[in-house]
């Protein structure tokens, strides 16, 4: 049995970081209904990363999927997100406006009892 503050950890991160039908031009259309700021404040976050895939493809992330990576765990495949970044500084929520950029990346994301809690960003994979 899972405990209640793991799975809310989990389901936040599902909020902020999973949407597979996710667009480089929805990130205002997104983030404001999903209630998305900074931490235990409402400022807007400088940055929102959203994941282009299902819950499960990014939970796996955390078992055969996925490699160590410091305290984390890595991506094998590159998955495609989306990168949302504020363009009115200093503004709060629910006035967040955000431009959208598309990327496909290798994520590094914090597991906890085998599920997905936290993102740690994108590494960018240049091939030889």
């Amino acid at each position: 049995m899972h405990s209640f503050i793991h799975t809310d950890r989990y389901q936040k991160f599902i909020n902020q970081h999973i949407n597979g039908g996710m667009s480089q031009t929805r990130c205002d259309a997104v983030i404001s209904p999903r209630g998305i700021s900074k931490t235990d404040s409402s400022e807007c976050k400088e940055t929102n990363t959203f994941i282009r895939a299902t819950t499960n493809l990014v939970k796996q992330i955390c078992g055969s999927a996925g490699e160590p990576y410091g305290q984390m765990k890595k991506s094998l495949q590159p998955f495609d997100v989306v990168v949302c970044t504020l363009r009115n500084q200093g503004a709060r929520h629910p006035h967040c406006q955000y431009r959208g950029t598309s990327r496909t990346r290798i994520i590094a994301i914090r597991c906890e009892q085998g599920f997905p809690v936290h993102y740690d960003g994108d590494i960018v994979v240049f091939d030889d």
